[in-house]
Parts: structure tokens; sequence; C-alpha cells
């Protein structure tokens, strides 16, 4: 009788130490984009519809910039994107991708033109993007090498027409 009740409660601890760690593992966040790991996925449209992946992108370094028009460091780092992006556009290995962060697409669209940025604007209108980047605020930009991995994280505006920005990008697309 004493063999079966050591039994049974080893059986009854043993099953609810899976329960737990089930939970705790559910209960995990997913993991942010971390420089040196694979970058998160992503799946974009734009506003004519077409769509966006990191994974359709493999072979080409990617530039991805989280972004809004109501925010002033966003608006004043976008000419030197725009310069990035006249130095690369005809680069088969080259994509930037800007990402609308709690914008409305219309007065970002009125933005762009009105500065005659030309550089894509995709829309995350769930928010899952921004999620699994981990995004903290904008602008940030996130720059993935050619096999998938993030190479860079930048938080906050950056120069994308200096000599170093211009250096980062080539020597990626070199690999």
């Amino acid at each position: 009788m004493k063999t079966k009740a050591v039994i049974l409660m080893v059986v009854l601890i043993s099953g609810l130490v899976v329960l737990i760690a089930g939970i705790k593992k559910s209960a995990t966040p997913p993991l942010k984009a971390s420089v040196g790991l694979r970058a998160p996925e992503l799946e974009l449209k734009d506003p004519e519809g077409k769509t966006y992946s990191l994974s359709s992108l493999k072979g080409h370094v990617v530039l991805i910039n989280f972004w809004a028009s109501w925010c002033q460091p966003c608006r004043d780092e976008m000419p030197s994107l725009q310069s990035l992006y006249n130095i690369f556009r005809d680069n088969g290995q080259f994509r930037m991708l800007t990402v609308l962060y709690r914008d409305d697409y219309q007065k970002a669209a009125t933005y762009m033109k009105e500065n005659n940025f030309q550089f894509p604007v995709l829309i995350d209108s769930s928010g899952k993007t921004a999620r699994s980047y981990g995004i903290t605020g904008v602008p940030e930009t996130y720059i993935i090498d050619k096999r998938g991995v993030l190479r860079e994280k930048v938080i906050g505006p950056a120069d994308w027409g200096s000599p170093r920005a211009i250096s980062l990008i080539s020597n990626l697309i070199k690999e």
C-alpha cells in the first residue's frame, strides 16, 4: 500500500511540474530582434496591396525603418534615408522598407509627397511587426544581411547619408 501511495505521489508531482512548465513556457514572450540573430519575419503590404516579406528578400541587404509622420526625430532623419535610398536604389542586392508606426497613412503619404520622399512605406496596421521587433519608439532602424541575420539596430535618428552608413551597406552587399 505504501508503494502505491509513493508511486501516486510521484505521478502527481511529475504532472504538476509538467503543467507549471507548460504554463511558464506559454507565458514567455517571443524573442525580440537581437543583433547577431535571425531577424523576425515580417509580412506587410504597401498601400497598393503589394506584399513584402523578409523571407522573399533573402539574398538582399534590407534596411527596415519604423517611423511616423508625427515624430519630429523621424522627420529630421528622412532626408538622409532618401539619400541612402538614392545611392542604393538601383542595386539589386539592397532593399529599403519603411514601416509606418501608429500613424495615419494619408497623413504620412501627404508628408512623403510634400518632401519628395520616394522610398517604400509599408503599413503595420495590427502592430504585429512592431511587436515582433520590440519597437520601443520611433525612429528605429534594423539592418539585415543577405542571410537574414540582424546586423545593426539603431534606436533614434541617424545620418543614413553619412560615409559610415554608406560603407556599412556597401560592405554588407559585398559579403
